[in-house]
């Protein structure tokens, strides 16, 4: 089992910390963490942190966690993926994702409609340009070149590199089944591993009707990582942000984050939390996130506990496991980083 981190998320870019987030990305590297995924969601982009951090760095690779395939054209998407891999030696991994409707359509301004269609074409033709083929394309969102105008099928410039994985961040059980017809990796959420087959059974569908194997896709998922003999401050603590999820991630018709841990086991809670937070109560929300679903979410306790956890997700199907620790200092989190690690081996 591999472990990766992540950097950014809603909140970035409030404060500049690029050099902080750049010293916990260069000490990571050197405790051995495999890959660092960059969010992308109404804050910082998810390119220009990675593309710093591959001028600082050697060894890590660096994915973005993911591109919101909304915010550009899929023929941006792939020239940026080429460039990436260009500048960082092909240490990069172009995760995309869908967003939900409340990003797409209240920021970028685009229809939310038939999500998994607009992946799969998007997918499509970003293979196209790193095979280095002509862009074209005739699909229900995309058609290159454009109909009735005057331009014609270009491809891109770059040399061709059909070496960038492609990582899927998805959850509906379409949209697991894709990614396992066609994902390198998938960048899971909303999952816990006593209830893993919410997700990889859909996942492992997919790569049955392929002939592909589950185990030639790197499936990524983990939680917050506190390494405590009094594990409850932390998971009082944790509790707002899982109401979030379940009750901000989307709106309330279209909750993916929701709906996932719906299937998980958590159908009457998962309900509940959304209802109250969109009414504004947010606070019961919050009271209303179980501790067990916490501790379920992520790798929480004594040492013997969290390995424990660590085992639980390997067993699960695994492979890399994506950790968020806590600290109050970068020091703090490298340290629990350093502790994962060594439990992890």
């Amino acid at each position: 089992m591999k472990v990766s981190i992540g950097v950014g998320g809603a909140a970035s870019g409030r404060v500049r910390d690029i050099e902080e987030q750049t010293t916990y990305v260069v000490e990571a590297e050197k405790l051995g963490v495999d890959s660092v995924w960059s969010a992308e969601a109404w804050g910082q982009d998810a390119i220009s942190p990675l593309a710093y951090f591959a001028a600082k760095t050697h060894r890590i690779r660096l994915g973005t966690g993911i591109m919101q395939i909304s915010a550009r054209v899929p023929s941006m998407t792939a020239m940026t993926a080429l460039t990436m891999a260009a500048i960082s030696d092909d240490r990069f991994i172009l995760g995309l994702g869908v967003s939900g409707p409340q990003v797409v359509e209240g920021l970028h301004g685009s229809s939310f409609a038939a999500p998994l269609s607009r992946m799969r074409e998007t997918v499509d033709i970003v293979r196209m340009a790193f095979r280095g083929e002509r862009l074209e394309q005739e699909g229900r969102f995309h058609r290159l070149p454009r109909p009735g105008g005057e331009g014609k099928a270009l491809r891109l410039a770059q040399p061709a590199n059909s070496k960038i994985p492609i990582y899927l961040a998805t959850l509906g059980p379409n949209s697991l089944r894709y990614t396992g017809q066609e994902a390198d990796g998938w960048l899971g959420t909303s999952f816990t591993p006593e209830q893993a087959d919410a997700h990889l059974s859909y996942i492992r569908q997919g790569a049955d009707e392929k002939g592909r194997d589950i185990a030639a896709i790197d499936i990524q998922a983990g939680g917050t990582v506190a390494i405590t003999s009094n594990d409850g401050p932390v998971v009082e603590s944790l509790k707002r942000g899982l109401a979030f999820t379940l009750g901000a991630m989307g709106s309330a018709k279209t909750n993916f984050y929701n709906d996932a841990y719906r299937r998980g086991g958590w159908d009457s809670i998962a309900r509940e939390v959304q209802s109250l937070w969109t009414e504004g109560k947010r606070d019961e929300a919050t009271q209303k996130v179980p501790d067990d679903m916490v501790r379920q979410s992520n790798l929480i306790g004594d040492e013997s506990t969290v390995k424990q956890r660590i085992e639980a997700y390997r067993n699960a199907g695994v492979t890399t496991l994506r950790v968020a620790p806590m600290g109050q200092t970068i020091s703090d989190r490298l340290d629990t980083l350093a502790s994962v690690i060594d439990l992890v081996g």
